[in-house]
C-alpha cells in the first residue's frame, strides 16, 4: 500500500501538538515523532542514520558556539554584582519622572539584557533588585510585577539574544545581522514602555511616585559602576558592526572582559574564596541552560528532517502563496497564530517547531528574513508574559515569595496580580509589533549598514 507522505506529515504535526499539550517535553515529543515519521517514510536505516548524526552535526556548527558565550556573559555579570549598580544609576538619573523607579527598572533591564540574552534570568535578577525598592517607595504591586516581567522580555530582542541566534541557525541567516537588527526595535520597546509607565502614573499617581533628592554629584558618582556593562556592549556591537570579529569572537571578547571585571571586583573586596564559589555557580548555570537549548535543537531538528521528507514546508508555502489575500493580512494571521500558540508553549520550543513550516511561506510572500526574525522574536517576547504559560510572570511571582519583608509589607506578589499587572505592557508590545510591521526600516537599517 502506498503511503501518502503529506498526510503522514500532517498526522505527525497533530501527534506532536497532542504530546506537548498533555505535558511531554518539547524535545522528547519532537524527537519521538520525528524518528517514527522517518521510520514510516524511509525505513529503519535512514531514520537510524539521521538520529545518530544530528546530535554531532548540529552541535559542531560554528554559529552555535556563540550561545554558551552569550549566556556566560549574563551569569558572570550577575554574580559580579553589576546589575545592582546599573539599577542604582538608572534610579538616580531617571527617578524624578512620574513612576521613576518603574522607568529605571525598564532601562536597567535593557542594560542587563545587552549582556544577558536570557529573559527569565533578567526577570529573576530584577525581581531581587527592584521589588524591595519599589515596594519600599509605595509602588503598587501590580505595576511592580508588570514592569519587571515585561522588562525581562527585552533580553529576547536586545543583543546578545540567545533566541535570535537560534532563529539564525534554524533559517540559515547571518547571526551578526540578526543581532544588530534587534537593537533599534529593542530601543523602541523601551521607549514605548517608558511612555506607558509615565502616562499611567500621571493618570493614577498612587501607582508610583517620582523619586527626588539626588544631587548631580550623586548622579555622576553612580556612573562608574555601570561602565562595565557599557564597555561589554560597546565591544560586542563594535565588533559586529565593523566586521572585525564574528559573533562568536565578539562573545568570547565580551566574556573575557566580564570575567576580568569579575576577578578585579573580587580582588578589591578581598573575597577570592567566595569568588570561586560564585564562578562555579555561573559556569554551572551556563552549562545547564546551554545543554537545555542544545537538547531542544537536537530533538526538533530530527522532527524538521521528518517534515522535509514529508514535503510539508513546501506544500504549506505553496498554499499560502496561492491565497487570494494581501501579504500583510496573511502576515497578521501568522502572528495571531503565534500569539495563540505562545499561550501554551515556551518561546524557543514554539519557534523551533514552527519555523521549518512557516519560514518558507514567509519568504515566498516576499518578506525579508531578517525583518521576520525580529517580528517573530517580538511575538515570542509577548508569549513570555501571556497566561497560562507566561514564564516571566511565574519567575516574578516565585522570586517575590522568597524576599524578606519590605517596610512592614509582604513582598510576595500572587501570580494573578502579576498577570493583571502585565496587561498594559501586553498592549504596549502589540503596539510595538504594529510599528515594526508598518516601518520595517526600523529593523533593517542597522544591519544594512553592517560591514560586509
Amino acid at each position: 500500500m502506498m503511503i501518502d507522505a503529506f498526510w503522514v506529515g500532517i498526522f505527525g504535526v497533530g501527534l506532536l501538538i497532542a504530546l506537548v499539550v498533555v505535558g511531554v517535553r518539547v524535545y522528547v515529543a519532537a524527537a519521538v515523532v520525528g524518528f517514527l515519521g522517518l521510520f514510516v517514510l524511509e525505513g529503519w536505516d535512514v531514520a537510524g542514520a539521521i538520529a545518530g548524526t544530528i546530535p554531532h552535526s548540529k552541535t559542531v556548527t560554528y554559529p552555535l558556539s556563540v550561545l554558551p558565550l552569550f549566556i556566560l556573559i549574563g551569569f558572570l555579570a550577575f554574580h559580579a554584582g553589576l546589575t545592582g549598580k546599573l539599577f542604582e544609576a538608572a534610579r538616580r538619573w531617571l527617578g524624578w519622572v512620574p513612576g521613576g523607579l518603574a522607568v529605571s527598572t525598564v532601562f536597567a533591564s535593557a542594560g542587563f539584557a545587552a549582556v544577558s540574552g536570557a529573559s527569565t534570568a533578567t526577570s529573576a535578577v530584577f525581581s531581587r533588585v527592584a521589588i524591595p525598592d519599589m515596594l519600599a517607595n509605595g509602588y503598587a504591586k501590580r505595576l511592580t510585577a508588570g514592569v519587571i516581567a515585561a522588562g525581562g522580555t527585552l533580553a529576547s530582542l536586545i543583543p546578545p539574544s540567545a533566541i535570535l541566534v537560534i532563529y539564525a541557525i534554524l533559517v540559515e541567516q547571518s547571526v551578526g545581522k540578526l543581532l544588530l537588527a534587534g537593537l533599534l526595535p529593542g530601543v523602541v520597546s523601551v521607549l514605548i514602555y517608558t511612555a506607558l509607565i509615565i502616562g499611567m502614573c500621571v493618570w493614577r499617581p498612587e501607582l508610583g511616585q517620582a523619586s527626588t533628592g539626588f544631587t548631580w554629584k550623586e548622579r555622576f558618582a553612580s556612573l562608574p559602576g555601570s561602565f562595565p556593562i557599557f564597555i561589554v556592549v560597546g565591544i560586542i556591537f563594535g565588533a559586529l558592526y565593523t566586521g572585525v570579529a564574528t559573533p562568536t569572537e565578539a562573545g568570547a571578547l565580551g566574556a573575557a572582559v566580564v570575567f576580568a571585571l569579575y576577578v578585579y571586583r573580587a580582588w578589591q573586596q578581598r573575597d577570592l574564596k567566595q569568588m570561586s564559589f560564585r564562578l562555579k555557580d555561573a559556569i554551572t548555570e551556563t552549562a545547564k541552560l546551554t545543554i537545555m537549548i542544545f537538547t531542544l535543537i537536537w530533538g526538533v531538528f530530527l522532527f524538521v528532517r521528518f517534515l522535509g521528507f514529508a514535503g510539508l514546508p513546501n506544500e504549506f508555502a505553496n498554499w499560502v502563496v496561492g491565497l487570494d489575500l494581501p501579504p500583510l493580512l496573511i502576515m497578521v494571521c501568522i502572528l495571531l497564530a503565534y500569539a495563540v500558540l505562545g499561550m501554551f508553549m515556551d518561546a524557543i520550543g514554539m519557534l523551533i517547531l514552527t519555523l521549518p513550516v512557516v519560514f518558507p511561506a514567509v519568504i515566498a510572500l516576499g518578506y525579508d528574513p531578517i525583518w521576520f526574525g525580529i517580528i517573530v522574536v517580538k511575538m515570542a517576547e509577548i508569549c513570555l508574559i501571556t497566561p497560562p504559560i507566561g514564564l516571566n510572570c511565574f519567575v516574578v511571582a516565585g522570586v517575590s515569595r522568597d524576599l524578606p519583608p519590605v517596610g512592614g509589607r509582604d513582598p510576595a506578589i500572587p501570580l494573578q496580580d502579576v498577570f493583571r499587572g502585565i496587561g498594559p505592557f501586553f498592549v504596549a508590545d502589540v503596539l510595538t509589533v504594529i510599528v515594526l510591521l508598518l516601518i520595517p526600516d526600523i529593523v533593517l537599517w542597522l544591519p544594512n549598514q553592517m560591514a560586509q
